[in-house]
């Protein structure tokens, strides 16, 4: 079975509760939509925080947030084959995967491609504090363009992203004293174009710290969900 959730931001324990509960096995994979904070202080913290994943012996996929470094830009990272498309891994780590963004992963049947990235609404707090903040934190341009292609030349069912399309976003969850007119949402208006365009079964994203449903976008965050649930 393949289960999706939100954003843990460097806290494993939602991921070890659920698999103990659920008794997950080697056949099962778990896929966090962004913001894993597996990368974020680059240090014993995160080989804590990876090892604590690693160990559940679960294929876990990673879908690249706003809040980390990217895998390509780490040393000990290196592309692999992965059902069907590649992952960044880790030898140490075997079980974590990181999504490429672009790449298509055949999961039970179903088709999933991956599109990570967002704006960080509290860069400039970050930046003053020296804080985790990244440039590169969205997709570029050369990742948009190898999504666009890989949209346009495959079929595939499910998109899992970090951010939603811009026409989907909760405005209920901004934060209090950030000005929107000065938030980047580039991300968010090329998703729309994508959403527009395209045909797809179901949308997973992360980002926003809410559990909700909008038409076939599901947000997650504390909650879990499988394709299942999709109509």
């Amino acid at each position: 079975m393949v289960y999706f959730t939100g954003d843990i931001h460097g806290v494993p324990w939602k991921i070890t509760r659920f698999v103990e509960r659920m008794k997950l096995t080697r056949n099962d994979t778990i896929v966090i939509l962004g913001d894993v904070g597996a990368n974020y202080y680059l240090d014993q913290r995160d080989e804590r925080m990876k090892s604590a994943l690693d160990s559940l012996e679960v294929d876990i996929l990673c879908i690249h947030g706003n809040h980390e470094v990217r895998p390509a830009n780490i040393p000990s990272y290196k592309l692999q084959e992965w059902k069907k498309g590649q992952v960044w891994c880790e030898d140490k780590y075997p079980n974590l995967k990181f999504a490429k963004d672009g790449e298509i992963y055949l999961l039970e049947g179903r088709r999933y491609i991956a599109i990570g990235g967002a704006y960080s609404v509290d860069k400039f707090y970050r930046q003053a504090r020296g804080i985790g903040w990244w440039e590169d934190e969205q997709p570029s341009n050369k990742i948009k363009a190898y999504v666009e292609k890989q949209i346009s030349a495959n079929n595939f069912e499910i998109i899992l992203s970090h951010t939603c399309p811009h026409k989907y976003e909760p405005t209920d969850m901004f934060l209090p004293g950030i000005d929107q007119s000065k938030v980047d949402k580039s991300t968010e208006e090329w998703l729309d174009k994508i959403e527009e365009k395209y045909n797809y079964q179901g949308w997973f994203c992360g980002h926003w710290h809410i559990d909700r449903q909008v038409d076939k976008l599901h947000f997650l965050y504390n909650t879990w969900e499988t394709a299942d649930n999709l109509e």
